[in-house]
């Protein structure tokens, strides 16, 4: 596949950088819209989009736009000070929320960072700080900081770097009861992806997330949602939990609010988000004139521009042809998903698959070993889907398995 030119490349980055991702051999150097070009000119359509980032797709021209002119004025300043992006992206993220407050940072991780300390120092301000356990799912995924991961109910990113830091109980996802139970003296909230992303695109029953509102309610319990795959448009509404009826008292988002421009957010209801006073918490480059104004441009064309519409039309129209393939071949032995998070589950890995892919020239990714998982950007049509699916058609065709 890697040309000599590019097979140079890749040598130099073996050399010098961490080896601490299982990489494609492309080197990828454009984009616009759905598709990437290699440093040798070929096209791939991504179903990645930068694992659930660019959800209004590459390049998209209002987010260059709103960067060429802040970067010309200011890209950062210190958070000693207040600055206009941050500010406008604050009251758009609060005015089409639940919540009162926005914290920022630079990832996902540093989001859920941030809910776990307000949540400890909530239960403290209380006078209860016996009060520290936060309850998480099995197969969830909330970052790889020591917390963040001690808050992954998966053991395979667990082992190299125990022992973990003390909190955290795991419990089947989408198992209120099994929840309940496991409530002590100790807990003090409920962390939870409204559908799980890494661990496998789960989807939970349709009263699942109501009845862990009711049980935090009457346990006293903070609700924490963790939408930095599945907000900001993925699943057809603007936030996940919009779709389930429920309101947590704190989400964290980053990947897509920026439009591809790192950033991340803790947003929070006011009760709880008071106990975040001056010097509790801080971010040198959370929320930077740069990535906050990214942000605002994103969150524009999210509201304004149909993709949420979009979303909702071809996620309906991607699950039924993965429904129909599933069909064709018994070894899918499930398809799941909402909006364009979607993915199928096969009897056998699919590593192999996703590499055959990336040669034909469509990215896609393969989570928990056999789940092919598509996340693209919210702007494709029914021609690009089309197109993977012919290609997964013909993939599984020739896997003596898929077929029997």
């Amino acid at each position: 596949m890697s040309t000599p030119a590019m097979r140079a490349l890749i040598d130099k980055a073996e050399q010098y950088i961490f080896p601490t991702y299982l990489r494609s051999p492309i080197v990828l150097t454009r984009g616009e819209g759905m598709r990437v070009w290699d440093s040798e000119g070929k096209e791939y359509l991504d179903f990645v989009s930068g694992i659930a980032v660019l959800n209004i797709g590459h390049r998209h021209p209002k987010v260059i736009e709103a960067i060429q002119k802040q970067s010309a004025m200011l890209m950062h300043v210190s958070n000693l000070y207040y600055s206009e992006p941050q500010i406008r992206l604050a009251e758009l993220l609060v005015t089409h929320s639940f919540a009162d407050k926005v914290f920022f940072c630079n990832s996902g991780a540093e989001a859920n960072e941030a809910a776990i300390k307000l949540t400890r120092k909530f239960f403290k301000d209380r006078g209860e700080p016996h009060r520290f356990e936060i309850i998480t799912m099995e197969n969830s995924f909330h970052g790889r900081t020591l917390a963040t991961l001690s808050a992954t109910g998966q053991r395979k990113f667990h082992h190299d770097f125990e022992p973990l830091l003390d909190g955290f109980r795991y419990v089947p996802f989408d198992n209120a009861r099994a929840l309940e139970e496991a409530i002590t003296e100790a807990t003090c909230a409920v962390m939870v992806e409204p559908i799980q992303g890494e661990g496998g695109v789960n989807c939970p029953s349709p009263e699942y997330l109501k009845a862990l509102r009711t049980i935090c309610d009457a346990h006293g319990l903070l609700l924490i949602f963790d939408e930095v795959q599945v907000g900001l448009g993925r699943t057809g509404t603007l936030f996940a939990y919009q779709h389930y009826g429920v309101e947590p008292d704190i989400m964290t988002l980053a990947k897509a609010l920026a439009g591809g421009m790192p950033i991340g957010a803790m947003l929070a209801k006011k009760e709880c988000a008071s106990s975040f006073s001056q010097g509790t918490h801080a971010s040198t480059f959370g929320g930077n004139p740069l990535s906050a104004a990214a942000a605002v441009a994103t969150l524009e064309v999210l509201l304004k521009d149909n993709i949420l519409e979009n979303c909702q039309k071809m996620g309906e129209y991607f699950l039924a042809q993965l429904c129909s393939l599933k069909e064709r071949y018994p070894a899918i032995t499930k398809v799941k998903g909402k909006g364009l998070i979607v993915g199928i589950e096969l009897a056998f890995p699919g590593a192999d698959i996703a590499t055959e892919c990336v040669k034909r020239g469509i990215l896609i990714n393969c989570t928990m070993g056999n789940i092919l998982r598509f996340i693209p950007p919210l702007i494709i049509t029914r021609k690009e889907i089309d197109t993977l699916i012919h290609t997964l058609d013909e993939l599984l065709n020739r896997i003596p398995l898929a077929s029997s």
